[in-house]
């Protein structure tokens, strides 16, 4: 994607900080340096996903704008290395995961604070000019990131939808509103005989085994991939399929029913009841504040 020419293995485990003993040794700066290529090319992956899922054009533009930062610094930090050591860098690229835009956002700004420090100490501890140019540029460049992740992550924030728009007329791009949605359940509109609700389902958990003996349910997908049970016990779940995004399910009323997130990314669906089977307004952050709040109440 990124036309580099070097070679890496790419693998996901845990982000690990750069090593700090570059002054020790001539060795140390070289493998300090190839830890610090292998942190560009996280965040290059980084960038270019949240840009992926980003709600807007001019917040898109901004995370390009430091993907295109990142790569710069990713090939200059090549060819340093390569100019010290006459070889191409080999390393692996540790994919930082985020199940939503909010927390990729915020996984960005913590990594990029934590790089500014590690090259920071990495450029006091450089043995040439050129070295120490390229590695306070590296450092400007993460502490001006850091700032805008932030601003972008407050504005994300404020943006999040939080209120219940029922029972007055009302319209949106539904499909937008769904895959912003990072809480588990919020009541979109509420109205006397219908109700509509987002809900985000992360990757290993599920809606919850339930039942609503009155109510009919109608859910849409409109991110995600998962699998949906459905059967008139709850042992005895006789309806099974995978459903992926653009997949629709009718509920009965009556049916125990159940949605398991089986993929690698949060399902986002948006669910029609009717009629209403949540107060209005109600937002629930995670699942467990949709246990807590059901706690002393019958659970059909």
């Amino acid at each position: 994607m990124y036309n580099l020419p070097i070679t890496y293995s790419y693998q996901a485990h845990p982000y690990t900080p750069m090593s700090t003993r570059s002054g020790d040794n001539p060795q140390h700066f070289v493998n300090a340096l190839l830890n610090g290529i292998s942190r560009k090319a996280s965040t290059v992956d980084l960038y270019n996903r949240l840009a992926g899922v980003a709600p807007n054009p001019d917040d898109r533009q901004d995370l390009m704008r430091m993907m295109e930062d990142e790569q710069r610094h990713w090939w200059e930090l090549t060819n340093l290395y390569t100019s010290l050591t006459d070889t191409q860098p080999v390393y692996q690229v540790e994919r930082i995961p985020f199940h939503s835009y909010r927390e990729g956002l915020q996984r960005g700004y913590e990594t990029e604070l934590a790089d500014y420090e590690q090259f920071r100490i990495c450029s006091m501890q450089a043995q040439h000019s050129a070295a120490y140019e390229i590695l306070v540029n590296t450092c400007r460049d993460e502490w001006e990131h850091a700032g805008r992740l932030g601003a972008l992550r407050a504005a994300e924030e404020s943006r999040v939808i939080s209120k219940d728009y029922g029972p007055n007329p009302y319209s949106l791009n539904i499909d937008e509103a769904t895959v912003q949605n990072d809480t588990f359940r919020t009541a979109l509109w509420t109205g006397e005989h219908l109700q509509v609700t987002l809900m985000s389902i992360n990757p290993g958990e599920d809606i919850g085994l339930e039942i609503h003996p009155n109510i009919d349910q109608f859910l849409r997908l409109e991110q995600g991939e998962g699998i949906v049970r459905m059967g008139d016990r709850q042992d005895n779940l006789t309806y099974e399929k995978r459903v992926k995004q653009d997949f629709a399910i009718m509920i009965p009323a009556g049916t125990w029913h159940n949605v398991i997130n089986t993929g690698n990314t949060p399902i986002k669906l948006y669910s029609i009841y009717a009629p209403p089977q949540h107060p209005r307004g109600t937002v629930h952050v995670t699942k467990a504040d949709a246990i807590a709040a059901e706690e002393g109440h019958a659970r059909y």
